[in-house]
């Protein structure tokens, strides 16, 4: 059977995401729960310009592992007054005293643990259309009271 190359990737934007604390609902059946709202932000790339609408949330689990399991939704204006909803599921792993320092809200270097989501974009925007039809990916960076995402489309 014949494989097909990997797909490349285009770097889209970067998005930093401001955070409040987390709200910790505690242990449910299927894992340890954490509500993060996202209080602003902003994406900046040449294609796509926009401020995050506050207001989304984080819904996390935390497995047994202390790996990550990210469910967020926000809401996006564009430069030009557009409406784009953002959602992803991402996932977050290191070594445990790794993920320790990044739960104490610490700065820790990105190339010690595995921080990737896989955003969806959806819009009634004429002009934005083409972010309905693409997938992506994202390379994250935990810092106190923020998250800082680099945006690539899957060629």
């Amino acid at each position: 059977m014949r494989h097909l190359p990997a797909p490349s990737l285009s770097f889209l934007c970067d998005m930093e995401l401001t955070v409040e604390s987390a709200h910790l609902p505690g242990k449910t059946p299927i894992g340890s729960r954490r509500i993060i709202r996202v209080t602003g932000g902003a994406l900046r790339g040449d294609r796509l310009m926009a401020e995050v609408v506050p207001g989304g949330d984080d819904w996390i689990t935390v497995r047994e592992d202390g790996t990550i399991i990210q469910d967020v939704r926000i809401l996006l204006k564009t430069n030009d007054g557009e409406l784009i909803m953002m959602s992803y599921r991402g996932i977050r792993t290191g070594e445990p005293e790794v993920l320790q320092r990044l739960d104490n809200n610490e700065e820790v270097d990105p190339d010690e643990y595995y921080f990737r989501t896989a955003p969806i974009f959806e819009t009634a925007s004429d002009k934005y259309d083409w972010l309905n039809r693409r997938l992506f990916v994202c390379r994250g960076i935990r810092l106190p009271g923020k998250v800082n995402y680099s945006i690539y489309t899957v060629d």
